[in-house]
């Protein structure tokens, strides 16, 4: 719980610069349109969607990034993160509800080497638009899990949700515990590479109603936490997860945490 608490808190207090916006980078050049389908450049328009990230990463395997929008941006439908470097650059691609909007939305990734990170959102309009930072970090999807394997086994698939007020909005945090391995870690007794295994769907509602959906690569951190405003519509937090071995697990949370 300790560990969860720490995640939670990092999420919620960033403490960056904005002295690192995105650099040049052939990479992307050639993943915009092969990977992400995309034939012009998105536009940048941090009003329309902006993106925090640390200038220097503490831990490569555990960055912060949070996507925000002004209060009266045009609502968001889709969003891909990209992490141009990363082995996998696609990270997660998420779909959102009304309810999120306008967005504030924050999640943990890995980096593997000095990238820019970048989202690529979509409007309801249809209209892509971009936001992104430069971050120094490296081997963050290699780096060796926090817990012993069993450790791993007995704690995979626990949920921990809880609410609060900030700021005039209802700010959730999502919790999963699960070691999201990237296929290129190392088991530290054995020294054999442990099979990719990570989350790779979860979806996330309030009653019915879809606050957002992940469709996840190797580059979430491990136990992943998803901390986001919304509009509460009094139902119960319904979370449903998927990992590549074929395991799911459903949680159900009181509204109010």
């Amino acid at each position: 719980m300790r560990t969860w608490l720490l995640a939670a808190l990092l999420l919620a207090s960033p403490a960056w610069a904005q002295d690192n916006p995105l650099q040049p980078s052939a990479m992307w050049e050639d993943l915009r349109e092969s990977v992400i389908g995309l034939s012009s450049e998105p536009p940048l328009d941090a009003t329309t969607l902006d993106l925090d990230a640390p200038v220097r990463a503490n831990d490569a395997a555990l960055v912060p990034v949070r996507l925000r929008q002004a209060p009266d941006a045009p609502p968001l439908t889709a969003m891909t993160l990209v992490i141009d470097q990363n082995p996998s650059p696609v990270a997660a691609e998420y779909e959102f509800g009304p309810a999120l909007m306008p967005l504030d939305f924050e999640v943990r990734l890995r980096v593997d080497a000095y990238s820019d990170v970048r989202a690529i959102a979509t409007r309801a309009d249809g209209e892509k638009v971009m936001a992104g930072r430069f971050v120094k970090a490296s081997g963050g999807c290699s780096a060796p899990a926090g817990k012993d394997m069993a450790a791993v086994e007995a704690s995979k698939g626990e949920m921990r949700w809880k609410t609060a007020r900030q700021d005039g909005r209802q700010i959730g945090t999502l919790m999963i515990r699960h070691p999201m391995f990237s296929g290129l870690q190392r088991d530290q007794v054995t020294l054999l590479n442990i099979p990719a295994n990570f989350i790779d769907r979860l979806e996330v509602r309030q009653g019915d109603e879809v606050l957002f959906t992940m469709q996840a690569g190797i580059s979430v951190s491990e136990d992943p936490v998803f901390r986001f405003a919304y509009k509460p519509n009094g139902q119960p937090i319904r979370v449903h997860a998927e990992d590549l071995d074929g395991n799911s697990w459903d949680e159900t949370f009181e509204a109010a945490g």
